[in-house]
C-alpha cells in the first residue's frame, strides 16, 4: 500500500472501531467496502483478526450485561455457517470473491435496514448465527444477521452480548479460513496495519458511546455502506 492508502486504511479502521464500540456493530459493515476498493487482501482475515482484539476489550468492559444463555445457540449456528463459507471459499475462483463480498455487503445493509425484529430464542439464534457465520467468514460482515435479535435491547446488552459472540465466533472463523488457505502470515501482517487505527477508535468509542448510542448513527452507516457495497459489486460486474 502507498502512504496515502495506509493513511486511509488507518482512518477507516478508526471510524469503524468507534462505531463497533459505540453501537455494537459497524467495523465490518463500514470498513469492508472501502477495504475492498483499497486493498482487497484486508478482507476477510486481517479485519477479522483485528476485531478479535477489539472484542476482547469490549467483552471484558461490559461483561455484566452478557446474555450467556443465548451464546450457546448462536455459536452452534456460527459453526454451521463457517462450514458453509469454507466450502464456498475453497471452490470459488479468486476473481469471483469480490463479487461475493460486494453482494454480502448489500445483504448486510438490507438486513439491518429491514426493521425486522425477531425474539432471541434457540431457533432464531441458530438461524441468525448460521447466516452470521457464513457472512462473517466469507466477507467479515457477520454483525447484521445476529444484531437483528438485539436491536431493541439496551446499548450495553447489545454491545456486550455481540462482543462475546464475535470473540468466540470470529476466532472460529479465522481457524476455518486458515484451513482453506485464506489466513496465513501475510494476513497476520496486514492485521497489524489495522491495529493502530482500531486502538485509537476503541479509546474514542468509550467516550462517544453515550452520544452515538441514540440511533442516529445507524442511518448514516447503512447509507454509506450500501453505496460503497454497490460500487464494489458494480465494479466487479462491469
Amino acid at each position: 500500500m502507498t502512504p496515502t492508502e495506509l493513511l486511509l486504511v488507518t482512518l477507516i479502521a478508526l471510524v469503524g472501531t468507534v462505531l463497533q464500540g459505540s453501537i455494537g456493530f459497524g467495523l465490518g459493515v463500514f470498513a469492508v467496502p472501502f477495504f475492498l476498493l483499497i486493498e482487497p487482501a484486508l478482507v476477510p482475515g486481517p479485519i477479522l483478526a483485528t476485531s478479535v482484539l477489539l472484542t476482547v476489550f469490549m467483552t471484558h468492559h461490559e461483561r455484566h450485561a452478557i446474555q450467556l444463555a443465548d451464546l450457546k445457540w448462536a455459536i452452534a449456528g456460527r459453526v454451521l455457517g463457517i462450514g458453509a463459507a469454507m466450502a464456498v471459499l475453497a471452490r470459488l475462483p479468486a476473481e469471483r470473491l469480490s463479487s461475493l463480498k460486494g453482494g454480502l455487503i448489500i445483504l448486510g445493509v438490507a438486513l439491518t435496514a429491514s426493521g425486522l425484529h425477531l425474539r432471541p430464542n434457540p431457533a432464531s439464534l441458530i438461524s441468525a448465527g448460521t447466516l452470521s457465520g457464513f457472512m462473517g467468514t466469507a466477507a467479515s460482515i457477520g454483525g447484521p444477521a445476529i444484531a437483528l435479535l438485539y436491536q431493541r435491547e439496551s446499548g450495553a446488552r447489545v454491545r456486550s452480548t455481540l462482543a462475546a459472540y464475535f470473540l468466540i465466533g470470529t476466532t472460529l472463523s479465522l481457524i476455518g479460513l486458515h484451513f482453506v488457505d485464506r489466513f496465513g502470515m501475510r494476513e497476520v501482517v496486514l492485521a497489524g496495519v489495522l491495529i493502530p487505527g482500531s486502538a485509537v477508535g476503541y479509546v474514542l468509542a468509550r467516550r462517544l458511546a453515550p452520544i452515538l448510542d441514540r440511533g442516529y448513527t445507524r442511518i448514516a452507516v447503512l447509507t454509506v455502506s450500501g453505496v460503497m457495497g454497490a460500487v464494489v459489486l458494480l465494479r466487479q460486474l462491469l
